[in-house]
């Protein structure tokens, strides 16, 4: 139970992190890579609303196990995120 809830609080973490990532980024003049979350850049709030929603949503009908796959990729595209924003200031 507390390793599942360990695997749910993860991923929604590394979703909010992502939206922070993805705003500073976009701050800064960098391009979105992805066309649906360019869309949604224009209209802030459903940014947030869809960032948060709909990751708090997959925890709570997902079983822990199944969310690994996507905890690993949000950690590859975090790293890419911070990665790319390091570079940026060097």
């Amino acid at each position: 139970m507390v390793l599942e809830t360990l695997e749910k609080v993860t991923f929604v973490l590394l979703c909010q992190f992502d939206l922070v990532l993805t705003a500073l980024a976009v701050y800064l003049g960098f391009h979105e890579l992805n066309p649906v979350v360019r869309g949604l850049i224009s209209v802030p709030l459903a940014l947030i609303f869809i960032k948060c929603a709909v990751p708090l949503l997959i925890a709570w009908l997902a079983p822990g196990r199944f969310l690994l796959p996507a905890i690993a990729l949000l950690l590859l595209v975090v790293g890419w995120n911070i990665k790319e924003l390091l570079i940026w200031l060097v």
